[in-house]
């Protein structure tokens, strides 16, 4: 019995020793500080799932995260970092951000005594129930629950036809 026993621990330990080594190696990987990945899932539990796409001998795994991440952001780029350096355990730090879009071009210039407001496609200043809209056809389009105009000169309306209710 006790050669089986000392056979068992030397085995044991042997298993033991195996672990470690395999523990070091991973450690002492040249894995970097930081690592991205992309949010492949979200699982039943709300687990955050990453995959790393340009590793295919990597599959998807999940991770432990230090940010709210949810369905919406699935396919976004994850910024990773790994509990003690085990590429087993992945922690995300954060998603990175999407590239801003590209204003569009709009112009505006005042010297003083004029301030014009320019724009490709329209204009539309809005205050709760009240816009005017400019558009590049010539419209102007005037809304409100209250439309009030007033005048200490004339009120002139001229047009091609004028309707009135």
């Amino acid at each position: 019995m006790k050669a089986s026993s000392s056979t068992n621990a030397a085995h044991g330990s042997t298993l033991l020793d195996r672990k470690r080594t395999l523990a070091k190696a991973v450690r002492s990987e040249a894995s970097p500080s930081v690592s991205l990945a992309v949010l492949s899932a979200i699982d039943e539990e709300g687990r955050p799932w990453i995959s790393f796409p340009h590793d295919a001998s990597r599959t998807s795994q999940p991770a432990r995260s230090v940010c709210v991440v949810g369905p919406a952001d699935l396919g976004r780029e994850a910024v990773l970092s790994f509990e003690g350096g085990d590429l087993s355990k992945p922690i995300i730090l954060g998603l990175l951000q999407p590239a801003p879009a590209a204003a569009l071009p709009t112009r505006l210039s005042a010297d003083g005594e004029e301030v014009t407001l320019s724009a490709a496609k329209q204009i539309v200043l809005q205050c709760g129930k009240a816009s005017i809209t400019l558009t590049r056809a010539g419209k102007v389009l005037i809304r409100g629950a209250y439309v009030s105009t007033r005048s200490s000169g004339v009120n002139r309306i001229k047009g091609g036809s004028v309707q009135i209710n």
